[in-house]
């Protein structure tokens, strides 16, 4: 028995910001922003881009690629952003009555920018446990760029962030791009490092003026840049190896990777440790980062450009504000036996 990917979707907002439109915010140079940061440009939402919205859109183009009933869908899984329509909401079964899944029960879960990838891990769960689920949803939209103060330096490598959606069908014995092994290692330590610090149960009620406190912040700037550089190309690499050794596979074996937006120098310096070239992955310098969509996004793109082609194994990479870092792995193409794991 396996779990493939039947079908996929993303949307992405008309509206851009260029990186001169960033630089001219920021007061940050232009090259700065084009080279080091990556971004030529990135997305971001019109007045009706919400979050559910773009989750929605995303989700008919995934159904519409795999070409069946919403009907069928038996389960739908909200894997986007918490900042959605409303607080304390439920985006997932909204998403179900828009797009006509009337026979599917539905739930919301958060592993922030990790999020498609640990949902993958439990969509398969879910298929794998349950005799009366074959197919379920993912689907996610994401505009975290709301809460970016770009006046606040400290939050800088936040800059690339835009506003999309993506979603993915995923269907028992699909017979055709099997979704493999994934990893995930979170650490504590950083919980509070990256916060919102208004609005939330620990400062409740609010105040007038806390709106004008509504963006990411780093209370210890220097601490948490140090603690993280520490930590954070280990546990990449050491979620890929684990990911790969799960789905019987090593680094010689990766044929594309579906890797999170960051900046330019830490995407070639993975690259390089993984023996790869950029012709086996795409650098999403015109998304910039799009939280847990930049897999999905990244894939697309692959097979666009004809990168990812029958039989490619495509590790997907992630890592979230908390910290979490994850990856998965997903034999593309036609299924054979020894897919199954």
């Amino acid at each position: 028995m396996h779990v493939g990917i039947i079908g996929l979707g993303m949307y992405i907002p008309e509206k851009y910001m260029t990186y001169k439109d960033i630089a001219q915010i920021t007061k940050l140079p232009e090259y700065v922003v084009k080279e080091k940061m990556g971004i030529i440009k990135k997305p971001i939402p019109d007045t009706y881009d919400t979050t559910s919205k773009m989750g929605i859109e995303a989700a008919k183009e995934a159904i519409k690629d795999a070409e069946i009933d919403p009907e069928s869908i038996d389960v739908v899984i909200w894997n986007g952003a918490q900042h959605k329509d409303y607080p304390n909401w439920l985006a997932g079964i909204k998403v179900a009555h828009e797009i006509g899944a009337k026979n599917a029960w539905s739930f919301d879960m958060e592993a922030m920018c990790g999020s498609m990838i640990v949902g993958m891990e439990v969509a398969k769960s879910l298929i794998l446990a349950n005799d009366e689920i074959e197919t379920v949803l993912l689907v996610s939209g994401y505009r975290n760029l709301d809460m970016i103060n770009y006046n606040y330096k400290p939050t800088s490598f936040m800059f690339d962030i835009g506003a999309g959606g993506t979603a993915v069908v995923l269907k028992k014995n699909a017979g055709k791009n099997v979704i493999l092994s994934s990893h995930s290692i979170v650490d504590g330590n950083f919980s509070e490092d990256v916060v919102i610090p208004v609005f939330g149960s620990k400062k409740w009620p609010p105040k007038k003026d806390d709106v004008n406190e509504f963006y990411f912040h780093i209370p210890n700037p220097e601490k948490f840049k140090e603690k993280l550089s520490e930590v954070t190309l280990k546990n990449f690499y050491e979620v890929i190896d684990k990911a790969l050794e799960k789905s019987g596979y090593s680094r010689k074996n990766i044929d594309y990777l579906a890797i999170l937006h960051f900046k330019r120098s830490a995407h070639l310096q993975v690259l390089e440790e993984l023996g790869l070239t950029e012709e086996q992955t795409t650098y999403l310098e015109n998304y910039g980062h799009i939280g847990q969509n930049d897999q999905i996004i990244s894939i697309i793109e692959g097979l666009r450009n004809n990168k990812i082609k029958n039989r490619s194994l495509i590790v997907m990479v992630g890592a979230g504000v908390g910290w979490t870092w994850n990856a998965g792995v997903i034999r593309w193409g036609e299924f054979i036996e020894k897919d199954s794991n």
